[in-house]
């Protein structure tokens, strides 16, 4: 004898139990600020829209606390509890969460909770932006030389640097731990370069400008990828925006290594 199939009202109820929960897929890229809902559909009838891995489709519902979605292969960030922070580190202030000599630290400067971390490093005496997270992945891609993320610094120096010590930063410096990858270097004053590198080795702009016979005066990084901020004063921290974070992930996807990059950034 048949079964009987269930009625019509269990079937839709298990149908829907099934179905993933949460938000629909195009509003959470609207508010992440990838377009209005309609050019969002558009962009996940395209197929340049995935979840988990899977390529999504039009009416897909997402749980913002687990999923991963991707456009075009970057990361939105969509998990809650995701914070971002923009500081302008002051010289004398170290890139660690504690430090034995006492010295202050970057993550005093910044609120306790949630607990974030420091992408990269400054050394002591450098200032500037330093982005302090708790996003793991984006950290990890915006550190990591392979993906050719830029950093640039205004650097004051000791004397007048000539055109052929400007063209051997350029091109790259053999250090004691290898020659560097090619950099953008310009002289916009005298004794004042705009240095822009993708590897961030340890103290590297310091050492760049030593083995080219000019000491650093002075070291502050302006740029971080897309990120500048030229209102912020020292010791200030501001969060960054959802378009901004965005900008950031889409640096560390598209940006191809550098050449001669490989190793880990500050």
């Amino acid at each position: 004898m048949p079964v009987p199939e269930p009625p019509l009202w269990e079937q839709l109820a298990s149908k829907s139990a099934a179905m993933p929960q949460g938000e629909r897929l195009q509003k959470v890229l609207a508010v992440r600020g990838w377009g209005s809902r309609r050019v969002c559909e558009d962009m996940i009838a395209a197929g340049r829209v995935t979840v988990n891995g899977e390529l999504a489709v039009l009416g897909r519902r997402v749980a913002v606390e687990h999923d991963r979605v991707e456009v075009d292969g970057v990361p939105i960030g969509v998990k809650p509890g995701m914070v971002y922070l923009l500081l302008n580190k002051p010289a004398g202030v170290v890139c660690t969460a504690h430090d034995p000599q006492g010295r202050p630290t970057v993550v005093q400067l910044v609120p306790s909770e949630p607990r974030v971390y420091p992408v990269g490093r400054l050394d002591s005496a450098t200032e500037g932006l330093l982005l302090l997270t708790n996003d793991g992945d984006l950290a990890n891609r915006l550190a990591h030389p392979s993906h050719g993320v830029e950093k640039e610094y205004l650097v004051d120096v000791e004397g007048t640097v000539a055109a052929g010590s400007l063209r051997r930063l350029r091109d790259g410096i053999e250090l004691e731990d290898g020659m560097t990858a090619p950099a953008k270097v310009s002289q916009p004053t005298p004794g004042v370069l705009r240095i822009t590198i993708h590897e961030g080795r340890n103290r590297q702009v310091r050492r760049m400008c030593d083995a080219v016979g000019h000491s650093v005066q002075r070291l502050v990084r302006v740029r971080i990828g897309p990120l500048r901020d030229a209102q912020l004063a020292p010791g200030e921290w501001r969060e960054l925006t959802d378009a901004e974070v965005r900008s950031l992930a889409e640096a560390a996807a598209s940006n191809p290594p550098p050449p001669g990059s490989g190793r880990y950034a500050e």
